[in-house]
């Protein structure tokens, strides 16, 4: 951890001449991720900054600069203090900068909540999915629900994580697994994107599971989940296209056709990868310098290596294991193998109904041997970079989005510290509280 003028870029100034609404909030005990321009990897994912008395600057929404209270009132003068238009005193609480949930299927229409007892009782997810259930019990309902519909339930999840510090979120297709189904599905996203002080990264996965109608038949649904892939990208209802390639589900050169395609198209890719086995994910996402392999949770030393050498975000999702009661993925030696890793709630109907990142992060502490700093880094900046967003959000850096958060504590080891609760008191997007609302 570093504080004060050691500190770097998280501490420096932004663009001078701006013009516009200023703001100042002061005496907060301020911890962000250092940003180096890349995601961080083996020692800098632990790298952060701090400042127990600090104050940070924003104007239009955007960050001016972060960093010890004094030096920010020194830089800004008399001139510069006059210019502020709202101060606020952040009572010494932890600013630290807001979650970037990177994996959510938050487009859903009801939980699977049977289907999770009947894992407590011992069937696997796999069989599930064989007998209709899973990815398929929750398509019926997508299919048959309107716009309306989803737009309101996927709303609903989406408030409820702002209100636990989430400011950036992607969002996952994949439940309605035909043409019409999916773009509905993605057009009910971009109507919460506009309803929601949340900044929504939308992403097709077509290629979630083989719809009922098409079983035994999964070379065919291929190429329907290219058509689909490719209308996303052509109506830009989607800046990513996603694969779940897992034994069972599609093989490795079915995912590889179907991001080659979404590539073409101009969309980013990532895909699940390893989750159930060691299944060659890894190294796919490492051949197409996907922006991020997910799950991981049966993933090689070999396919960490290949991950490191590609640069790819391992995006890790803890209360998928926790509620499945697998083991959890190797974050330790993720770390070790310098793979840049970031931390997402995966919420979904079936294997994760949580939208908390504050219970991600402190699961990743309590169970999966990520320090604070760490964890704080995957909750924020390695997530930001995972969704093509590391120039926008996930620390406090000037000319960043001014997304942060105030906790009920004066360092980011709370939200481990009182895990299963969520101590975010205040949040912030583009310098705007957006929770609690103002009354």
């Amino acid at each position: 951890m570093t504080s004060g003028a050691a500190a770097g870029a998280a501490g420096q100034a932004g663009p001078a001449g701006a013009v516009g609404k200023v703001s100042l909030f002061r005496n907060a005990r301020i911890v962000t991720p250092v940003d180096t321009g890349r995601p961080s990897a083996g020692a800098a994912q632990g790298r952060v900054a701090s400042w127990d008395k600090g104050a940070l600057l924003c104007r239009e929404g955007r960050i001016v600069t972060a960093g010890d209270e004094a030096a920010v009132l020194g830089a800004l003068g008399a001139e510069g203090r006059r210019e502020i238009v709202e101060e606020h005193d952040c009572g010494g609480r932890c600013m630290i900068p807001g979650f970037v949930d990177a994996h959510t299927h938050l487009c859903f229409l009801s939980p699977r909540e049977r289907e999770f007892a009947a894992r407590l009782e011992g069937a696997d997810y796999l069989q599930i999915l064989a007998a209709g259930g899973g990815i398929l019990s929750s398509v019926s309902s997508v299919r048959a629900a309107s716009e309306d519909a989803l737009c309101e339930a996927t709303l609903r999840r989406a408030r409820s994580a702002l209100g636990m510090g989430t400011t950036t979120m992607e969002i996952k297709s994949g439940y309605g697994l035909s043409l019409e189904a999916e773009l509905k599905q993605l057009r009910a996203i971009r109507r919460v994107a506009r309803e929601i002080p949340l900044a929504v990264v939308p992403t097709v996965l077509a290629a979630h599971a083989v719809p009922p109608e098409m079983r035994g038949r999964p070379e065919e649904y291929v190429q329907t989940a290219i058509q689909v892939t490719r209308a996303a990208a052509r109506e830009g209802l989607a800046r990513f296209a996603d694969v779940f390639c897992e034994h069972g589900v599609f093989t490795v050169e079915q995912a590889r056709r179907i991001l080659e395609a979404a590539k073409d198209c101009g969309l980013g890719v990532r895909l699940h990868a390893d989750e159930l086995s060691d299944g060659g994910g890894a190294a796919l996402a490492s051949e197409l310098h996907a922006a991020s392999a997910d799950h991981l949770l049966a993933a090689s030393d070999d396919g960490l290596d290949a991950l490191a050498r590609a640069g790819v975000v391992a995006v890790l999702l803890p209360i998928t294991a926790f509620s499945m009661r697998k083991p959890f993925a190797r974050a330790r030696a993720m770390v070790q193998h310098e793979v840049p890793v970031a931390l997402a709630t995966d919420c979904n109907p079936g294997s994760s109904c949580v939208e908390s990142m504050p219970f991600a992060f402190g699961l990743s502490v309590l169970q999966m041997g990520l320090t604070v700093p760490e964890a704080l880094v995957g909750a924020t900046l390695n997530g930001a970079y995972a969704l093509g967003l590391g120039a926008q959000a996930g620390s406090l850096t000037p000319g960043k989005r001014a997304d942060f958060l105030l906790l009920d504590g004066e360092t980011p080891a709370i939200l481990a510290f009182r895990t299963g609760l969520s101590p975010v008191a205040e949040v912030y997007a583009g310098g705007r509280r957006v929770h609690p609302e103002a009354s």
